[in-house]
């Protein structure tokens, strides 16, 4: 006798082997800005506690808390075992990464999707256009 799978996928998710694993990056750049995107499935804004910092010269820090579902929270009473586990589990995760040059860490605007997709836009450092460079003479700001 032939055993079925635990998961049947169809469709789309057929195409997908697994579940996205936490902190997949895809970093873009524009003449002005940095945006980075990064996978956190599994973690939900207001109760994770997510945390981004990130530094002048480039390197994003994230870190949080993925929690147990509110589902598995409030409909099993005994602790359960997980028969085929493709999520990451609960607990405290940090990803870590650098940009590709350096930033205004002033200047962000994070964005965190319900799909578990934090969007952050960063403005690359600019040099102010009173300071001379070796030379003495002023060097514009980029634009």
């Amino acid at each position: 006798m032939e055993s079925k799978p635990p998961v049947i996928l169809s469709g789309t998710a057929k195409d997908a082997k697994h579940a996205p694993p936490l902190g997949l990056v895809d970093i873009g750049e524009s003449q002005r800005a940095y945006i980075f995107r990064v996978s956190l499935p599994g973690v939900c804004k207001p109760q994770c506690n997510v945390r981004l910092d990130i530094r002048v010269d480039g390197r994003v820090e994230i870190k949080g808390l993925i929690q147990d579902s509110e589902f598995i929270n409030n409909h099993v009473t005994n602790k359960y075992k997980p028969k085929v586990q493709q999520l990451a589990p609960s607990g405290n995760f940090h990803v870590s990464f650098n940009l590709p040059g350096r930033v205004d860490p002033r200047l962000v605007s994070p964005t965190f999707r319900s799909s578990g997709i934090l969007e952050v836009m960063v403005m690359k450092h600019t040099v102010p256009y009173n300071q001379p460079n070796n030379s003495g003479t002023p060097v514009p700001a980029s634009v």
